[in-house]
C-alpha cells in the first residue's frame, strides 16, 4: 500500500559496509528513476545505461528522434534537480533531533519552521493498511499530517538512535 521506499542499510556495525557501494548505488538509482515518468525512464536508461542511439530508442518508443532527445534531456534535468548539497553528519543529527521532538509533541509551528516549503512526505506501510497511498505535498499539509499522528503513534513507540546508509537515523 502506498509508494515503495528502499530499505535503509545499518552501517554502524560494519564500517566496510559503507564502502560497499553496489547495493547503495542500485537503491539510489531506483529512487531517482521513480522521479521520472515511464517514457522518460525508458529513454534515459536505454541511452545512459546501454548507449542506444537516439534513432533506435525512437523506434522502440514509437516516437520521433527529436522527441527522444527531448525525453532524455528532460530526464537528465529532473534527476539533476534532485541533487542537493550534502549536510554534515552532525548537522543531520541536529535536524533529525529537532524534527523528532516536533513530531513527537505535534508542535505544528516547529514542524513548519524546519520543513522546506516544497517538502514531500512518502510513506511505505510495508503492505499494511493505514499508510498514505499518495505523497503528502507542501509544508502546511506535511506538518498537519505529522502532527495528527503524534498522540496515537509516539507514546507507544520505542526510539533508538542508529546509523543507516552512513548517516544518523532513528529506529522507531
Amino acid at each position: 500500500v502506498g509508494p515503495w521506499l528502499p530499505e535503509p542499510i545499518d552501517t554502524s556495525l560494519d564500517p566496510q559496509l559503507g564502502a560497499e557501494r553496489a547495493e547503495a548505488l542500485e537503491l539510489a538509482v531506483l529512487l531517482l528513476l521513480e522521479k521520472l515518468n515511464p517514457v522518460e525512464r525508458a529513454a534515459y536508461v536505454l541511452r545512459e545505461a546501454f548507449d542506444y542511439p537516439y534513432k533506435q530508442i525512437a523506434e522502440i518508443l514509437e516516437t520521433s528522434e527529436p522527441n527522444t532527445r527531448q525525453l532524455v534531456s528532460r530526464a537528465r534535468k529532473h534527476l539533476a534537480a534532485e541533487r542537493r548539497e550534502p549536510v554534515s553528519p552532525t548537522e543531520h543529527r541536529r535536524l533529525l533531533d529537532v524534527f523528532l521532538t516536533a513530531a513527537q509533541t505535534g508542535n505544528l509551528t516547529e514542524l513548519e519552521y524546519i520543513l522546506a516549503t516544497d517538502v514531500v512526505s512518502y510513506a511505505d506501510g510495508g503492505g499494511m493498511r493505514g499508510a498514505s497511498k499518495i505523497p503528502v505535498v507542501g509544508r502546511p499539509h506535511v506538518s498537519k499530517y505529522l502532527a495528527a499522528f503524534a498522540p496515537r503513534f509516539w507514546p507507544h513507540s520505542d526510539i533508538r538512535w542508529v546509523e543507516a546508509n552512513g548517516r544518523p537515523a532513528i529506529l522507531v
